[in-house]
């Protein structure tokens, strides 16, 4: 984002409607410096359209006992006509078509709440998923682009003391339908007209998304990387979002940000880097722990060589902490 553009306000700025109690935490909150890579509650969500690529979809839809073709509808009205109501698929006929949604176009996130900022362009979500765990995306519009912040997890393993998500700890990861399910509910809060501007001018469609809420998203690797495709994959086979419009932020999982260059999706790379010397950054993100300040650098250098990717780096100041003159020479070398 542009230094111009404004960054999401903190919840006191917002509306406050009734606070929603959050479940019942699955573990204790984790330990100081303590890393937490395995999700500890079991139990997925059921299995959705976006789960599932584009031979998978038509699989499933045979295994019900239906026409493959009738996947590339249910596809068509999800990822390119944004339906919200099993009535407008009128192309789909009646006495099957509760059957399909019901099975490949399950409810994943119920809205609880909906905090606006911005004079309405920032639309902060708060949803519920199928085991009552609680995540976060955010929905902001701009004059020629709209973001989505989305959540990879519930809550998140790296235990970055600052990070009110990271003192929760990790209670699981969100499945690849869970992730895009997100966008597709931005795109529909566009076309409604739900965010100010939204209904009256470009973009009514999500343009950018960027993981950068709750979670660490290469920590769920195979998820997130599902998701990307089915929100870059063309429509109707998935959101048309270009893969230059698509940031994935990580603390530093060196293995997977090599990984991820291999992939071939042309999408920018942000690591949250807090301090540019292993000894602060060791107590700011404990993952330095595993792969050190110059590790994480050059790993990211290597993402950049072989995608030819910007790669952007992350920095909260944090008074009389990380903000030190001699710091800031150190991350400029």
């Amino acid at each position: 984002m542009s230094d111009a553009e404004p960054t999401t306000p903190p919840a006191s700025a917002m509306s406050t409607p009734a606070p929603v109690a959050p479940p019942t935490p699955s573990r204790a909150r984790p330990k100081r410096g303590e890393l937490t890579f395995a999700a500890p509650r079991a139990g997925r969500p059921p299995q959705h359209l976006a789960d599932l690529d584009p031979s998978e979809r038509k699989a499933a839809v045979e295994a019900l006992g239906h026409k493959g073709f009738r996947a590339r509808q249910l596809s068509t009205h999800y990822f390119e006509r944004l339906v919200e109501s099993p009535e407008e698929m009128s192309d789909l006929p009646k006495a099957i078509r509760d059957d399909l949604v019901a099975r490949l176009l399950p409810q994943l996130l119920t809205p609880i709440r909906t905090l606006a900022a911005d004079k309405g362009r920032t639309i902060k979500s708060v949803w519920r998923l199928h085991d009552g765990a609680l995540v976060e995306s955010v929905l902001m519009r701009y004059p020629r682009r709209a973001t989505i912040c989305i959540s990879s997890q519930v809550g998140c393993g790296m235990n970055c003391p600052f990070c009110a998500t990271g003192q929760e700890g990790l209670t699981r990861n969100l499945s690849s339908a869970e992730i895009v399910e997100q966008v597709v509910q931005a795109a529909r809060m566009l076309r409604r007209g739900d965010v100010a501007g939204g209904a009256e001018g470009a973009p009514l469609r999500v343009s950018n998304v960027v993981f950068m809420g709750m979670g660490e998203a290469l920590a769920n690797y195979s998820a997130a990387v599902g998701a990307i495709r089915r929100i870059t994959d063309p429509a109707p086979d998935g959101l048309g979002v270009s893969a230059r419009g698509i940031t994935m932020s990580t603390v530093g999982l060196v293995p997977a940000i090599d990984k991820l260059a291999a992939e071939g999706i042309p999408m920018t790379l942000a690591l949250s880097l807090h301090a540019p010397d292993d000894k602060l950054r060791n107590e700011l993100v404990p993952i330095n722990t595993r792969w050190s300040v110059d590790e994480a650098i050059d790993a990211a250098y290597r993402y950049f060589e072989v995608t030819g990717r910007r790669v952007s780096i992350e920095y909260a100041l944090i008074r009389g902490m990380n903000d030190q003159g001699w710091r800031a020479d150190l991350l400029g070398t």
